[in-house]
């Protein structure tokens, strides 16, 4: 064999190794991302599940369950509330899923704070862990300022919801009035019509030459607004 025949056999040969020795690499790779995907598994979806259905699902797949904290929520008792990792995620087999179980609904003691103050209801509300809800307030003459006439829910019921919303009184309903325009009138008119209407008023006398003595020249409120009867209305007076 010459030296040019054995140096192309040489080269034939390394060619042939490098290809062996190629395909044995891909070979190996290719299994081991077989393997390790072959131990991937998806998370399912728990939320919504009894514990014991979850546990078995997540067994199934060869991952394991456990409770990581339990709140009240609307939901039955040990039902999953949350879990983590999501569902949908690549997991490795014996990976753990944490979850939240449902204590159910918390079922709270409602005081009676109808005929108390709307602010006492408030603290006596805060000091069982409830807060007033919505409140609505209505003319009640039959029921002192500022009472609470009806609670919902009624007391000593359980409840959901830390809200109790109250109907509060606002006492008897002011008479009000409208406004008179009294500029321009003489004081003994202007007092006139007030007394008819039973207003308080406080006269303010100024120098004012250009107006005829004892002519109102400035009114407040002024004339059009409606006022309550507990008003007291300022006349300034021409002196």
């Amino acid at each position: 064999m010459t030296l040019r025949e054995r140096l192309e056999w040489l080269t034939r040969m390394t060619f042939l190794l490098f290809i062996l020795a190629s395909a044995a690499f891909l070979s190996a790779i290719t299994a081991m991302r077989i393997a390790i995907h072959g131990r991937e598994v998806t998370m399912p979806n728990l939320v919504g599940k009894n514990v014991s259905e979850a546990s078995q699902l997540l067994q199934s797949r060869g991952l394991v369950l456990r409770v990581a904290d339990r709140i009240y929520s609307d939901q039955p008792i040990n039902v999953v509330v949350r879990q983590t990792p999501p569902s949908g995620l690549l997991m490795k087999v014996s990976q753990q899923a944490h979850v939240v179980l449902s204590l159910g609904q918390r079922q709270l003691q409602i005081p009676l704070i109808e005929g108390n103050s709307l602010r006492a209801s408030r603290i006596e509300l805060l000091r069982g862990g409830l807060q007033v809800g919505e409140v609505t307030a209505v003319s009640m003459p039959d029921h002192p300022m500022d009472a609470v006439v009806i609670q919902t829910p009624r007391p000593g019921a359980g409840a959901s919801s830390p809200r109790v919303d109250v109907l509060v009184s606002q006492g008897s309903r002011e008479t009000a009035y409208v406004m008179p325009h009294l500029i321009g009138l003489n004081e003994t008119d202007a007092q006139h019509r007030l007394d008819v209407a039973q207003l308080r008023r406080k006269v303010n006398y100024v120098t004012a030459p250009q107006w005829p003595h004892a002519a109102v020249i400035d009114q407040s409120p002024h004339g059009g607004a409606r006022i309550p009867a507990s008003s007291l209305i300022e006349l300034t007076v021409a002196n």
